[in-house]
C-alpha cells in the first residue's frame, strides 16, 4: 500500500453509502467554498465543503438555468482530524467540450456556471491565469498592517490579489495555483509577531482551520466559476513553517506541535480532486491536462524525486517537513513525467507548460534537487515554458538549458523559458531580490503584488503579462515565438 493510500486511510473518513435520500438542507448541509477542476474535456469535478457529512453528495446540471435535468452523485464526503468541515467531491461527466453549463451543488439555492475545457487541437486563442504563494487576505492575512518580521502591507483601499482575480475572471479560462495555498500554517508565526492573539499550541488547530476556511471562502467568487487547478507547495506540508522560535519567551517549537490534520499535505489531499485519474498521475501531487493548444503538467517539487535525489519536504530533506513520499515506488513521479511528456501529440497540443512550486533558476535561493530531478526531462522533451514561485518576488528569466542562456532569446529558442512569480501576497509580504541579479534575469520586481496572465494566441505565439493586483496595470510583458507547423482546428 502506498504512503498516500495509508495517509488517506488514516486521516480521511469516507462516506460509502451506496444510496441515500437527500438530507434536509440546513446549516450543516449548506455548501460553501465551491470549487471546480477540469476532468478531461468531457468532465468537471465539482467540490464544496459542508459542516456536516453528506451521505450522497450530488450536483444537478444542465445547459439551461431553468432546466437542470441531469444529476450526478458520489460517495465522497471526507474530513480529517482537526478539520471543522467535510470535503465533498462529485464528477460531472459526459459533457460537451468548450460548453457553458449551469450547475447546482446539493442544498445550494442559486445555480452557478462553468465552461468545460477546449478539446485537444482546438486552435482558438484563449487566456489563463497563474498565481503562486497566495494567502488569506484581511485580519488573519495580508492587510494594511503587519506583525513583527513582516513587511509590505497593503495601502489603505488597495485591491489585493484575490480581489484582482475576481475583477478580471471573465478574461481567463482557468486559474492555476502551483503551491502555497492559504498560508494557514503561518498562525504560529503571526502570533509570535503579535499579529494574532496568542493561543495555546493546542488551540492552534482551531486558528489554522479558521485561516484555511477564510481563504477558501474568499476564493469562492473565482473558484465557483473558473476551474482552480492546484499543486503542492511547502506550506501544505506543515503548520509552523517560518515561525518556530519565540525569542521573547525563549521557546523553540517543532512540527511536533502540529496535529495530524495539518501535516503531510493532509489538507491538500482532502480538499481537492485534480485530474490525476484521467492523466494516470497521483492525487493532487502530479497530473496533467489538455486545454486547446496546450498540454499542462503539474509536478511535485516537495517530495518523490526518485533516482536517489532527496526532495526538500521529505524526512531528512532541506525543508525538514517530514512529509511523504507518496509514490508506490521511489521513481514513480519521474517515470510518470517521462511517459506523460513523450506521449504528447505536438501537432494537436504544440505548447507544453510545466508548473512546480520551487524554482531552480532565480536571483536568490534555488532548488538544486529540483533541477537534478526535472530539468533533464523538461529539456529532453522540448517543454516550452516552466512556471514556479516559492520566492515571493517576480522574475522573468531567459530560456535556459543547464544554466546556459539560449542565444535565440524568445525568438524560437530550443531551451525552455522560465518564469518565477511568487508575488501574489500573504501575511508575510514580499521578499527582497539581491542587489545583483543573475545574468539570465530579464525583468524583476520585489515591491508589487501581482499575478500572471498568459494568452495562447496560436500554434506559434504565447504572451505572458505580469498584472499588478492594485490597479490591473501590466508591468511586464513578453511573447514567446516557436517556429513550427501544427494541425489545429479553427
Amino acid at each position: 500500500m502506498s504512503s498516500l493510500i495509508k495517509s488517506l486511510a488514516l486521516l480521511a473518513f469516507v462516506s460509502t453509502v451506496s444510496a441515500a435520500p437527500a438530507p434536509s438542507c440546513n446549516n450543516a448541509t449548506a455548501p460553501m467554498q465551491v470549487r471546480l477542476a477540469y476532468a478531461g474535456d468531457r468532465g468537471m469535478r465539482v467540490s464544496w465543503n459542508t459542516y456536516g457529512q453528506l451521505p450522497k453528495p450530488s450536483v444537478k446540471w444542465g445547459k439551461d438555468i431553468d432546466h437542470l435535468n441531469h444529476e450526478d452523485f458520489s460517495d465522497v464526503s471526507i474530513t480529517y482530524p482537526s478539520s471543522t468541515t467535510y470535503n465533498n467531491h462529485v464528477l460531472v461527466n459526459h459533457l460537451e467540450p468548450d460548453t457553458l453549463y449551469y450547475y447546482l451543488p446539493q442544498c445550494a439555492t442559486t445555480p452557478s456556471t462553468f465552461r468545460t475545457s477546449r478539446k485537444r487541437g482546438d486552435g482558438k486563442p484563449y487566456t489563463f491565469a497563474v498565481v503562486v504563494d497566495l494567502g488569506t487576505m484581511g485580519p488573519d492575512g495580508l492587510s494594511t498592517t503587519t506583525g513583527k518580521g513582516a513587511a509590505n502591507p497593503l495601502k489603505p483601499g488597495e485591491i489585493n490579489t484575490i480581489q484582482s482575480l475576481a475583477q478580471y475572471k471573465s478574461g481567463f479560462d482557468f486559474l492555476w495555483h502551483p503551491g502555497d495555498i492559504a498560508y494557514a500554517d503561518a498562525w504560529l508565526k503571526e502570533e509570535i509577531g503579535g499579529y494574532l492573539p496568542k493561543t495555546t499550541t493546542a488551540g492552534g488547530a482551531a486558528v489554522y482551520e479558521r485561516i484555511l476556511n477564510d481563504f477558501y471562502d474568499e476564493m469562492t467568487v473565482v473558484t465557483s466559476e473558473k476551474p482552480y487547478m492546484v499543486g503542492p507547495g511547502n506550506h501544505e506540508a506543515n503548520c509552523d513553517n517560518g515561525g518556530t522560535t519565540d525569542k521573547t519567551n525563549n521557546i523553540t517549537y517543532t512540527y511536533s506541535i502540529c496535529v495530524a490534520g495539518q501535516t503531510n499535505f493532509t489538507g491538500l489531499i482532502n480538499h481537492f480532486r485534480m485530474p490525476s485519474e484521467e492523466s494516470r498521475g497521483l492525487s493532487n501531487f502530479w497530473y496533467s491536462f489538455d486545454h486547446g493548444m496546450v498540454h499542462y503538467v503539474q509536478i511535485n517539487t516537495e517530495t518523490d524525486f526518485g533516482n536517489g535525489i532527496l526532495a526538500p519536504d521529505e524526512p531528512g530533506g532541506s525543508g525538514k517537513e517530514n512529509a511523504g513520499p507518496f509514490g508506490r515506488y521511489p521513481n514513480e513521479q519521474i517515470d510518470w513525467l517521462e511517459n506523460d511528456l513523450k506521449s504528447v501529440d505536438r501537432k494537436k497540443t504544440p505548447w507544453v507548460i510545466v508548473a512546480g512550486h520551487r524554482p531552480w533558476y532565480l536571483s536568490g535561493t534555488t532548488c538544486l534537487p529540483c533541477q537534478q530531478a526535472f530539468e533533464p526531462l523538461i529539456t529532453k522533451y522540448g517543454v516550452d515554458l516552466v512556471l514556479n514561485g516559492h520566492s515571493h518576488v517576480y522574475e522573468r528569466q531567459a530560456p535556459l538549458q543547464n544554466g546556459i542562456i539560449d542565444p535565440a532569446g524568445l525568438n524560437n529558442p530550443a531551451a525552455p523559458w522560465y518564469i518565477t512569480n511568487g508575488a501574489a501576497g500573504h501575511y508575510d509580504g514580499l521578499d527582497t531580490l539581491p542587489a545583483t541579479l543573475q545574468p539570465y534575469t530579464k525583468f524583476a520586481l520585489d515591491t508589487v503584488y501581482g499575478w500572471s496572465r498568459f494568452t495562447v494566441h496560436n500554434c506559434t505565439h504565447l504572451t505572458h503579462e505580469f498584472v499588478a493586483s492594485a490597479n490591473g496595470s501590466v508591468l511586464d510583458t513578453a511573447t514567446l515565438f516557436k517556429n513550427r507547423k501544427c494541425e489545429l482546428d479553427d
